[in-house]
């Protein structure tokens, strides 16, 4: 009954023989002589990758000063640019006439940008951020629709040696202001109106609304991309359109060599007291590890056309989008709309349109198309020409091993290996992911550490677990792509990250994770806060999610548990049915039919004294279900959060009732 259950998934499957010879990590061993290198000698390994992937103004002599611990710094008397190593490297290696961007926009429109044109693009906007006055070390805050402009606005802030914050679009006037005011930005980047299934949806309003809400005094310029033209207001002395600022701006620009210590960006992250923490990240050491992970991970090769679905709001969008795949010299696929317009086949006919050979989406993505293909077949991904895919992957959560088998028989055809990705805003890039020549794959686990990586499982004094027990999620050595700091608040990182009792040296990542006993692959059990104690029985969320999901009536469940006088703990389930949503005694009958079913599953204990129906969960934009308003629901308790990230609020009303 216990968290471990999860792990009696016996189903394996072996990396492809034709991927293994001609991987970029080529087979077990190579991982293992890597793991090896790492182990023997940590700072030479690292100082070895920094050396060969990234182009350096002024060489490092020094790897890792640990003397501040946990304040660590990589690399740190070596200069570079991240804009250099993603765009001048390219066009200096006789690539600036192969495509870098294709943007596929809301109405199926494409356009296709290559290096040379996107390191002048970059350059004109940097430019201008400097002749309205943005220097190094300045704030920028971005709150633009997916775009190419998006990417440039990234780019020509880390070519000038500006920190960006990007901020996703539909965040509230409250959450931009809040940003801009513990950033301290100098300016803003915005559009008039972002394009989302066939609609307009005004943004500019939530910019000049965040600005008239007082503490946004340092903002001294606000940059209007003019995306649909659609009317919009602007404060003459203040706000310029995109084209104004970069009409007659030259298309060169001396890019500013920083320290590889130097904040690339912040990007501000929930945490448990609902005040949003500015996840610092540096220029050196993130670059490294999203250049080594899109290598290692997705196998990245020259000829590859790379697709991640995630917006650059989020820290997937700003790894695996605007620096990783770029700094690779990667052609990649940009998306703006949603997966499910003008119908749910979209992604499939880009995949077929684009060709796209690595796919990489969130669970929450592929559990909402499998709903789509059961109700409408017309969409199933068979209907489309996947073929041209090789590897898949997937982040922002743990698949469901149910999810898993469909995304690998339907959508990779039973041939392309599932990268399932752990980490986190905190960690810059991938944690313990497989890689597709080296591990074979267990459905719901996300296998090994990637190399370096010194990933273990504790309890909670800090001791080592055995495989095959529960516990937390630590890491034991710094690494190059981790959190810096919280942005003002070293205190707050020090108490979130470096906790004293388990001894201010591990890393926590804040989930809960198990070993399997035979093989020491990870599986994550949930965040740590969603280990649920029912009569004193630890049960993970997931498990009991993933017992709900192969229900054949069942599309998404989402479990949380609430208190109770009886149990400790009580376990409220709510569920998105294939079907349409029930009601009275209908309600009622499948309650008792998905009680039995997860009693049968995982055991009596593991049976939710609570199920309620909706017609969809409530996600944030990004699509990560928000469980914390979940757990406020479960409880009764009035909803005191901001919804406004919400992609569907008034969902909550029909979760408000339990339904028997």
């Amino acid at each position: 009954m216990a968290i471990e259950s999860v792990l009696q998934e016996n189903r394996v499957f072996d990396p492809p023989a034709d991927l293994v010879k001609n991987a970029a990590v080529p087979g077990m061993e190579a991982y293992k002589a890597l793991c090896a290198e790492a182990d023997k000698d940590y700072e030479g390994y690292w100082a070895r990758l920094a050396k060969e992937h990234l182009v350096w103004k002024q060489p490092f002599t020094k790897t890792l000063n640990e003397a501040n611990y946990p304040f660590y710094k990589w690399f740190e008397d070596g200069k570079l640019n991240v804009s250099y190593n993603c765009l001048d490297k390219n066009v200096d290696a006789g690539l600036g006439d192969k495509v870098a961007l294709i943007f596929e926009a809301d109405d199926g429109k494409v356009t296709r940008v290559t290096y040379k044109e996107l390191l002048a693009k970059t350059c004109q906007f940097a430019n201008a951020l400097k002749a309205r006055g943005v220097k190094k070390g300045d704030r920028v805050v971005i709150y633009l629709p997916m775009s190419v402009e998006g990417i440039v606005a990234m780019q020509a802030c880390a070519r000038i040696g500006a920190i960006h914050s990007v901020v996703f679009g539909g965040f509230s006037a409250q959450s931009i202001r809040d940003r801009v005011n513990d950033a301290g930005a100098v300016a803003i980047i915005t559009a008039d109106e972002q394009c989302r299934g066939g609609k307009a949806i005004p943004l500019k309003p939530a910019v000049d609304e965040a600005i008239g809400l007082g503490g946004c005094e340092s903002i001294k310029t606000v940059f209007v991309y003019q995306r649909t033209g659609g009317a919009c207001n602007m404060v003459a002395g203040r706000d310029i359109t995109w084209a104004d600022a970069v009409a007659g701006q030259a298309t060169t620009c001396e890019p500013e060599w920083v320290e590889a210590e130097h904040p690339l960006f912040l990007l501000y992250t929930s945490g448990s007291t609902g005040k949003p923490k500015g996840v610092q990240h540096s220029s050196g050491g993130y670059l490294l590890h999203a250049i080594l992970t899109t290598k290692w991970t997705f196998d990245l090769k020259a000829n590859d056309v790379f697709w991640c679905t995630a917006d650059i709001g989020w820290v997937t969008g700003h790894t695996y989008i605007t620096y990783g795949p770029l700094a690779c010299g990667g052609t990649e696929i940009v998306f703006e709309g949603v997966p499910t317009y003008p119908d749910a086949g979209r992604f499939w006919k880009m995949i077929q349109d684009h060709k796209a050979t690595i796919f990489y989406t969130a669970p929450t993505a592929i559990r909402s198309l499998i709903k789509a293909a059961d109700t409408n077949p017309a969409v199933a991904p068979k209907n489309y020409d996947l073929s041209s895919l090789r590897i898949l992957g997937s982040v922002g959560e743990p698949i469901n091993p149910e999810a898993w088998m469909w995304y690998y028989n339907n959508v990779g055809g039973g041939k392309c290996p599932i990268m399932d990705t752990f980490w986190q805003t905190e960690t810059g890039g991938h944690m313990i992911t497989p890689l597709p020549g080296v591990t074979p794959l267990v459905p719901g686990s996300c296998t090994l550490p990637f190399p370096g990586i010194q990933a273990t499982i504790v309890d909670e004094t800090g001791t080592e677990v055995d495989w095959g027990k529960g516990g937390f999620l630590v890491v034991k050595k710094p690494w190059p792509s981790m959190i810096r700091t919280i942005w003002g608040d070293p205190d707050r990182f020090k108490k979130s990250y470096y906790p004293e009792d388990l001894g201010g040296k591990l890393y926590l990542a804040g989930d809960g994770a198990v070993r399997d006993a035979k093989n020491g692959y990870f599986t994550i059990m949930g965040r740590i806060d969603d280990v649920l104690n029912v009569s004193g029985h630890r049960m993970g969320t997931m498990e009991i999610e993933s017992a709900l999901v192969s229900n054949p009536k069942v599309a998404e469940a989402a479990v949380v548990g609430r208190p109770d006088d009886l149990t400790g703990e009580a376990i409220c389930a709510f569920v998105v049915l294939k079907g349409a949503r029930p009601n009275g005694d209908e309600a009622k009958k499948v309650v008792k039919e998905l009680q039995d079913w997860v009693g049968k599953e995982i055991g009596p204990i593991a049976k939710p004294k609570d199920i309620r129906f909706g017609e969809n969960l409530p996600k944030t934009r990004s699509g990560k279900i928000m469980r914390r308003l979940l757990r406020s629901l479960a409880k009764g308790e009035e909803i005191t959060q901001d919804v406004s990230t919400l992609e569907n609020p008034a969902i909550l009303d029909q979760l408000k009732q339990a339904a028997g």
